[in-house]
């Protein structure tokens, strides 16, 4: 099988809208959560969330164009042109037919469709819609625009996943590419559900913190007052190529997806399973993909939202597959500066984990108080400030409502 790497990343996060400004924020340990500015939250239950800022798609494509995407798009969009630009892909030189796009978000145009629905609720007469509701909602949008933009012919289709979305689209372009079915997958996710739908559907679940009055330090993954997840948008896209393509073309290799894990928990729509059996299974079956012992995992960027239910069950889990070396594994959340850009989510949290190989650095899980009893508070959890450590291979995990466990293993690239 064909070995695959990792020649080219983008993002566009709550704590920078490209990869040198979300790398620096996220070793600097910044807080992206604020009030929300993108509609008037005075009457939600929760009044704050990890909005990208500063964002103005028409400093990179004409407003025209622009209109025609919805902002999940747009970010989509944005960072694949970040990592194709960083892969130094020309083209003209290579077979478009082997070339694909396999994207994820969890919702999709959110935004649209609120929009549409609610000026068709003020139309007299049969309510009437744009023609590019449909072609601005559907998620497979996103890749579609990446492809036609790129001329990448190859594979193309969307993911969807629920929070475990962009891992579940890294793992299928992976298999895409070990199977020789393309030399060239640009892949990851895309979120924008900062939105009143958005925000009101997951507050109504009691699934949001509702710290109102203190949002920089509202996402607090593994502390004991821990009250729900900050409602992140976003997107992360990475560019990965067959080892023989990239070598022949003298490609920088940022580093090498090695396995992926994908199960089910099988037991109830939004909350894990208490004993982590799904979660050890996927962590174990990257593990056996990837042919390593647990011992040569050096970091765990943890799905850690930040749920009281969620943290226990993924250490329970780490536990579980990693024995004793979870005491001496780097464990940490970036959802805590990032907010949870659900489908996004994976993306996002792999390049974290790429920063880390990269920097000797790990980031930190930001705004803990209080220990937690009811977790193993031996576990190195990189409270508050990042930790100087050399990695060669991490593990990244994602998990979604309806059960959905995904995990990819990245490491260091040698020759």
């Amino acid at each position: 099988m064909q070995r695959v790497v990792i020649t080219g990343i983008g993002a566009l996060t709550p704590i920078g809208n490209n990869i040198p400004a979300y790398k620096d924020n996220l070793f600097k340990g910044i807080s992206g959560a604020n009030n929300i500015t993108h509609f008037d939250a005075a009457l939600f239950r929760t009044k704050f969330a990890c909005e990208v800022k500063g964002f103005n798609i028409e400093e990179f494509y004409h407003r025209r164009e622009a209109r025609r995407m919805d902002p999940f798009s747009q970010y989509a969009m944005v960072v694949a042109d970040e990592a194709m630009a960083m892969s130094g892909l020309d083209m003209d030189k290579i077979d478009p037919t082997r070339a694909g796009v396999i994207w994820g978000s969890g919702i999709g145009g959110f935004e649209t469709l609120e929009y549409e629905i609610e000026s068709a609720a003020l139309t007299n007469g049969p309510p009437r819609y744009s023609p590019f509701l449909i072609p601005k909602l559907i998620i497979d949008i996103a890749s579609g625009h990446i492809s036609m933009k790129y001329n990448l012919q190859g594979p193309n289709y969307a993911v969807v996943s629920a929070c475990a979305t962009s891992t579940n689209a890294i793992a299928s372009s992976f298999d895409t590419i070990r199977l020789n079915r393309a030399d060239i997958v640009v892949t990851g996710g895309s979120e924008a559900a900062v939105t009143k739908t958005g925000v009101g559907g997951f507050a109504s679940m009691k699934a949001l913190s509702t710290r109102n009055d203190e949002p920089l330090t509202a996402s607090r993954p593994f502390d004991k007052d821990r009250d729900g997840f900050v409602l992140g948008e976003g997107a992360g896209a990475l560019i990965l190529e067959s080892l023989e393509h990239a070598s022949a073309r003298g490609a920088h290799i940022i580093a090498e997806v090695v396995g992926c894990g994908m199960t089910a928990d099988a037991h109830h729509i939004t909350a894990p399973h208490p004993e982590g059996k799904g979660a050890i299974r996927v962590m174990e079956n990257a593990l056996i993909e990837a042919k390593m012992n647990p011992e040569e995992i050096g970091y765990i960027n943890v799905h850690g939202t930040s749920t009281p239910l969620g943290d226990i069950a993924e250490t329970v889990a780490i536990k579980e597959v990693f024995g004793d070396h979870a005491y001496n594994l780097n464990i940490s959340s970036t959802k805590s500066m990032t907010g949870h850009l659900l489908g996004a989510a994976g993306a996002i949290e792999a390049i974290a984990g790429i920063f880390a190989i990269q920097e000797g650095f790990i980031p930190p899980t930001i705004n803990h108080f209080t220990d937690d009893p009811e977790l193993d508070n031996k576990l190195n959890f990189t409270f508050n400030q990042p930790q100087e450590k050399k990695i060669d291979a991490f593990l990244s995990n994602t998990f979604g409502f309806g059960g959905h466990n995904a995990s990819v293993i990245i490491k260091r690239f040698e020759g």
